[in-house]
């Protein structure tokens, strides 16, 4: 796929060469070449398609309105730009829906953040040192669990063969939970962080036992319905990603690309599994920043961040806390499941946000150019 994407980019070189010599031949002016775009985000984004990305779309909101900048493909070899408003899956960027949803739980009296697991799952998290006894809410929503990530047990987000095999295949949350536990914690609940997708997997379990109802009806009922967020969907066992959308690739290491766009997201409940867009997620930050979602001792709690030494931030409940070149901070979510990876967040107060994804491995220039543009944006006056 890079291949193409190198002779096409050779073959309009060329082309303008030809160009430009048969126009000095005749005694015509050579045309100019167009300058490239003045806007910084479009600047901003063909500098991360520039790191290899397939392709990049970005979205910025701010009191003076929103902008959008797009640079690559949607699918390889198509020449499709991205969709203006495409849909894609926001992997991590769910954590904090999930937080959300339990924090306005917590809000109306429902439960607590220091009941335990077992106060909710009796039974769930046992064996092999792992007790659900001793791990509170709190500690599954920042990641001082200590649980064992459930990730690297899913064949399909492990390798190609793994997801050809079983990109279909449905896990259920209590088949997940007993992967994560067949072995041995990290470290005792509370005494250190480590990132785990297992805490958000319970997090949507306990969910349910306090509503009666599902994960996912409540995230709808809760988030996605009242700030009218028209492009965002929890797809349950689909394997589809609904409406415009870009191709998502992977090469799991190997350097060569799979179309990864079909896959069964049962595996990421809780932890992964929402499909959005990038302006439905500025939408959802900056109310969520904003006081919209959470009553303020809430958003306090979800705002409390500790060091979180694996991603070199501070992490909240479902949010991380980044440092802003400008200063101060922003409070946000890596997303990443399978063939999309997204940047999305908000300052402080909620009035200025930041969205941008690609459809294809984040390497490390990728994801340092996207966390720039995020920064960038938000620091930026007007």
């Amino acid at each position: 796929m890079r291949g193409l994407l190198r002779r096409r980019r050779g073959i309009a070189f060329l082309a303008g060469l030809t160009a430009t010599l048969l126009a000095t031949a005749s005694g015509l002016p050579a045309v100019a070449a167009p300058p490239r775009p003045a806007d910084p985000l479009q600047r901003q984004v063909d500098a991360i398609h520039g790191t290899g990305a397939l392709g990049v779309l970005a979205e910025v909101s701010a009191p003076g309105g929103r902008r959008a900048a797009r640079a690559g493909e949607a699918e390889a070899g198509s020449w499709r730009p991205m969709p203006w408003n495409g849909r894609f899956r926001i992997g991590s960027a769910t954590k904090t829906f999930t937080a959300a949803v339990v924090l306005q739980l917590v809000g109306e009296g429902r439960m607590s953040l220091d009941d335990t697991v077992e106060r909710w799952l009796p039974g769930v998290v046992r064996g092999h040192g792992n007790d659900g006894r001793r791990i509170t809410v709190r500690q599954l929503l920042r990641h001082t669990s200590g649980l064992r990530d459930v990730a690297p047990e899913v064949a399909a987000l492990n390798s190609a063969a793994g997801y050809r095999a079983e990109r279909l295949r449905t896990y259920t949350p209590g088949e997940l939970v007993r992967l994560a536990v067949s072995d041995a914690p990290r470290f005792p609940p509370g005494r250190g962080w480590s990132y785990s997708n297992t805490n958000y997997v319970l997090a949507a379990m306990i969910i349910e036992e306090v509503t009666g109802r599902s994960w996912a009806r409540e995230v709808k009922a809760r988030i996605i319905r009242p700030l009218g967020l028209s492009g965002t969907s929890v797809p349950g066992t689909s394997p589809l990603v609904l409406g415009p959308h870009a191709h998502g690739y992977a090469a799991f290491g190997t350097g060569e690309d799979t179309d990864v766009t079909t896959l069964d997201p049962s595996m990421a409940i809780g932890s992964g599994a929402i499909i959005s867009t990038a302006h439905d997620l500025n939408r959802f930050y900056a109310a969520l920043l904003g006081g919209r979602l959470l009553a303020p001792a809430q958003l306090a709690e979800m705002t409390d961040t500790v060091d979180a030494p694996e991603l070199g931030v501070r992490y909240g409940l479902g949010i991380a806390e980044i440092p802003l070149s400008c200063g101060g901070t922003y409070f946000g979510h890596r997303g990443e499941l399978l063939g999309y990876t997204a940047w999305a967040g908000a300052t402080a107060d909620g009035r200025r946000s930041a969205a941008v994804y690609v459809n294809s491995d984040g390497g490390q220039d990728t994801q340092n150019a996207m966390t720039a543009l995020v920064d960038q944006q938000l620091c930026a006056k007007g």
